[in-house]
């Protein structure tokens, strides 16, 4: 009658387990814990932000050098420039 009772209790644990997964909540451990479930989808949209992250990292040192050109120039003086200028020519 004992053997019953558990495998009662398994056998409805397992239940309400695979009814969570096929809709999507959290599934529960053996302690009353929660686990989220990881598909392909989010480990899809993982693998595209880190790779959009990469592309904006790129863009800001661009635009960080760039920033550094122009306060450069903004704060030199005025004659040291128009010689870099002509030199250029």
């Amino acid at each position: 009658m004992i053997i019953a009772i558990v495998a009662l209790c398994y056998g409805g644990w397992l239940l309400n387990n695979w009814i969570r997964a096929k809709h999507g909540y959290p599934l529960e451990d053996e302690w009353g814990g929660k686990s989220n479930r990881i598909d392909g989808d989010s480990e899809r949209k993982i693998m595209l932000l880190s790779n959009e992250n990469e592309t904006l990292n790129g863009k800001i040192g661009h635009l960080e050098e760039r920033v550094a050109v122009l306060e450069r120039i903004v704060t030199d003086k005025a004659g040291r420039l128009s010689e870099e200028i002509e030199r250029l020519r």
